[in-house]
């Protein structure tokens, strides 16, 4: 089945290097066509990871990534997070709060451990969920013990 929405991502003259990159973060990823432009980079891209696909473009200086946009990484484990937040923030990227990074391209990703919303939301134990928000809210990594610790009141 063809994806019908893929989000479109502008670069100011680096989506070769963003598309390696990006593919070099996801395990489960592949370059599928770059058009190169008359000076030899890459014009635009298709690229998937983890089976979303995404087209790129050098399209300039006009418009940046704000957090307005921002890319949701579901992780399993602790280990996931730890990974995906090292790669994402290397060489210039930025940590933020709550699980909110930007990488060295100024997108920005949400690195969220599989089962938090209802940690966080959760309407049968609210004063756990709060807990919960309270200890996310002093986090730029989410740790997933000290979360679960927060919501069953072991602070």
């Amino acid at each position: 089945m063809q994806q019908k929405i893929t989000p479109f991502l502008w670069f100011n003259g680096t989506v070769d290097e963003a598309i390696a990159f990006y593919t070099s973060v996801f395990k489960n990823a592949e370059i599928k066509e770059v058009i190169n432009g008359p000076d030899g980079k890459a014009f635009t891209a298709v690229f998937v990871l983890e089976g979303q696909e995404f087209m790129a473009l050098n399209g300039g200086p006009q418009f940046k990534f704000t957090e307005a946009t921002s890319f949701f990484v579901e992780c399993e484990d602790q280990q996931e997070i730890d990974y995906y937040w090292d790669k994402l923030t290397a060489d210039g990227g930025e940590e933020s709060m709550c699980g909110w990074l930007k990488d060295k391209y100024g997108l920005s990703w949400q690195i969220i451990p599989k089962g938090l919303v209802k940690l966080l939301w959760d309407s049968t134990e609210p004063e756990k969920s709060q807990r919960a928000v309270a200890a996310m809210m002093q986090m730029h990594k989410l740790d997933i013990a000290k979360l679960q610790e927060a919501y069953n009141g072991k602070e």
